[in-house]
C-alpha cells in the first residue's frame, strides 16, 4: 500500500509531546483514507523524519501540515528530503477547499449556539511573524475568502508575533463570537500564548480546535492523500 507521510513543524525545545499528539492526528487520518498507509513525524524531533523515510517505498509522499508555503516548506523541509524518492505536497494552509471546509465548521457551532451568522464575530488567533509578511498574508487571503462564503458580523485577525496583538483584534468583537487557531497543530502556542490573549481582552466565546484538527479537514487530508495515488 502507498504511503504518505504527516510533516509537522514540532516543538524544538521539548520534541516529545508535539511527535505524540502528530501521531494520534495521523492515526486518525490513516482511518479515514482508502489506499494509503499514514505516518509522520516531526522537524524538531531528531531523526524522526529520517527514520520515517529510511522506513517507508520510494514514490511515498510527504504532506506538510504547516499554515503557510514558508522557509521551512519550501527550504527546511526539501533540504531534508535531498536525495530521497519521495515527492512533496502542497501545505495545509494554501489548500483551496480550507475556507470552504472551516465555514462547514462554523456553521453547525454557530446553530448550535442559537445564534446568526450575521451577528457572529469571527476571531482569527494566528501566528504571523517579525520576519516575513508571508504568514500574515496567507491568514488574511484566508479570512477573506471566507468572508465570502459565509456571512458573518466580522471576521477579525490577531497574531502572536505581530500586530495587531490577538488580544487587541479580540477586543473589537462583541457578545457572539468564535476563536479560530489558526495553526495546524496543538502546540505551546495554542496552550498557552492564545488563551492569555484572550484572557486579557476579556474573550469570553468558545474557541474551536486548531484547524488540523477539525473533523472537516482531517476528512480532506485524507481524500488529498487518496487522490495523491490515484490512478
Amino acid at each position: 500500500m502507498p504511503t504518505a507521510v504527516i510533516v509537522a513543524h514540532g516543538q524544538p525545545s521539548d520534541p516529545d509531546p508535539a511527535e505524540a499528539s502528530l501521531a494520534r492526528l495521523a492515526a486518525r487520518i490513516d482511518q479515514l483514507t482508502d489506499r494509503v498507509t499514514v505516518r509522520s513525524a516531526t522537524l524538531a524531533a531528531p531523526g524522526a523524519l529520517e527514520k520515517v523515510l529510511d522506513d517507508i517505498p520510494d514514490g511515498s509522499a510527504i504532506y506538510p501540515l504547516f499554515m503557510a508555503k514558508g522557509w521551512f516548506v519550501t527550504s527546511a523541509l526539501p533540504k531534508r528530503l535531498e536525495g530521497r524518492a519521495v515527492r512533496q505536497l502542497d501545505p495545509l494552509g494554501v489548500d483551496p477547499q480550507l475556507p470552504n471546509l472551516v465555514a462547514r465548521a462554523l456553521q453547525p457551532l454557530i446553530d448550535e449556539l442559537g445564534w446568526s451568522t450575521t451577528s457572529t464575530d469571527l476571531l482569527i488567533a494566528a501566528h504571523g511573524s517579525g520576519r516575513s509578511r508571508n504568514p500574515a498574508a496567507v491568514t488574511h487571503e484566508f479570512a477573506d475568502r471566507l468572508a465570502g462564503l459565509i456571512s458573518l458580523k466580522s471576521i477579525r485577525c490577531g497574531f502572536v508575533e505581530e500586530p495587531p496583538s490577538i488580544s487587541d483584534a479580540a477586543q473589537m468583537t462583541g457578545d457572539h463570537a468564535i476563536c479560530l487557531p489558526f495553526f495546524a497543530c496543538t502546540g505551546g502556542h495554542v496552550l498557552d500564548d492564545i488563551p492569555a490573549e484572550l484572557g486579557k481582552a476579556a474573550f469570553r466565546g468558545p474557541v474551536l480546535p486548531v484547524v488540523g484538527e477539525l473533523d472537516e479537514i482531517q476528512s480532506h487530508i485524507a481524500r488529498t492523500l487518496d487522490g495523491a495515488f490515484a490512478a
